[in-house]
């Protein structure tokens, strides 16, 4: 559906830029990386299909964003990391300048993704190879042993 040029360019700026806070973030305690990862594969799929793919398949970064396409998953020492970083922001608002009613919205909005992160299930170890029933078959055993 992507016909246009304008568009294809603002999808794929959104990728590398999505990519390049990710990076950022895998260095910087404070900054995220997943979600940046999750924006970056999405907006490449949409202009550069390559440039999605190469990212899925990264070492550092494939894996959460395989088991999150997957699964829906999170890695539990995401999560721990995740509302650790969110309960220090919600001390950190705690003393900052701004209005109680501001400051509790956001504690609340802070919060809720905190629970919404917590309940998401953990990825299932995926073996490397699956078999098929194809793959099981008679012949393909044959074939396979005579290989050995």
């Amino acid at each position: 559906m992507l016909r246009t040029t304008a568009t294809r360019t603002a999808y794929r700026l959104l990728a590398l830029v999505s990519f390049a806070l990710g990076v950022i973030g895998a260095f910087l305690p404070l900054m995220p990386t997943t979600c940046f990862m999750l924006v970056a594969v999405w907006a490449a799929s949409k202009s550069s299909p390559r440039f999605a793919a190469w990212i899925r398949q990264h070492p550092r970064f494939g894996p959460p964003l395989a088991a999150w396409e997957r699964e829906r998953a999170i890695p539990r020492h995401a999560k721990r990391l995740a509302v650790l970083m969110l309960g220090l922001s919600m001390g950190m608002l705690v003393f900052s300048p701004v209005s109680p009613i501001v400051k509790l919205a956001v504690i609340v909005l802070l919060l809720g993704i905190a629970a919404w992160i917590v309940t998401r299930p953990e990825p299932r170890a995926f073996p490397i190879f699956t078999f098929t029933s194809q793959a099981l078959s008679p012949r393909a055993m044959n074939s396979f042993q005579r290989r050995l």
